[in-house]
């Protein structure tokens, strides 16, 4: 779990360079037009704070060494991220971390907890909810999702397909939503047409995790 979790924050790190311009395009029609320049650079931060971290204890055990590196990379996106996305994204990953430190049967479960409680702290701090068009439109299917493949006896990588499949349909879903949140709500229904930047984002970190989760072995 805690190699799986390194490579794909740098997997992701790499995609995220890849797609900051199209990011920044979405962001552009309907934000502050830096979604995708500040998703690079915090991503890029958190590659730089994980080649600078020692070589993992081997007395921890996997769960607290995951917990330790998700919370880290929470740490860096609160202070390297700008705009709404830092906090909320920071938020995400040390409500997740919190949720992984916790004893659970497998690590699907843990995927499971980690989702919901990103996805509760989102929209603690944001005030939000599904359907206003912002990442929670993609992240709250995805735990839904992943707790019901888990519930039907899911493994891990069929608990992550399912989340990224949904958070994929999610942020599809968002492009002919009334934004009611964020710098989106001030163009009223200007804002409907357009896919939501947050969301865009989110799916394509949950798509990663899945092409990461696939191709490891067992």
């Amino acid at each position: 779990m805690h190699d799986a979790l390194t490579t794909w924050l740098r997997t992701a790190a790499a995609r995220l360079h890849e797609e900051a311009a199209a990011l920044t395009a979405l962001d552009q029609a309907i934000g502050d037009g830096d979604h995708g320049i500040n998703m690079d650079r915090g991503f890029g931060a958190i590659v730089t704070m994980l080649d600078g971290r020692p070589p993992r204890d081997g007395g921890t055990s996997e769960a607290a060494a995951t917990a330790d590196v998700v919370r880290a990379a929470g740490k860096t996106l609160i202070s390297t991220v700008g705009g709404a996305s830092g906090p909320l994204y920071g938020t995400a990953f040390l409500r997740a971390a919190a949720a992984v430190v916790a004893d659970h049967p497998s690590s699907a479960a843990a995927f499971v907890a980690a989702v919901e409680a990103a996805a509760t702290g989102i929209g603690a701090l944001g005030k939000a909810t599904t359907g206003e068009k912002t990442m929670l439109d993609a992240i709250v299917p995805a735990a839904v999702a992943a707790r019901a493949t888990l519930d039907a006896g899911g493994d891990a990588t069929a608990v992550v397909r399912a989340a990224a499949d949904a958070a994929e349909a999610g942020s599809d879903a968002t492009i002919p939503m009334l934004a009611t949140k964020g710098r989106a709500s001030y163009l009223g229904e200007r804002s409907i047409g357009h896919r939501d930047p947050g969301a865009t984002s989110a799916a394509l970190l949950l798509r990663t995790l899945a092409d990461v989760t696939g191709s490891r072995p067992g």
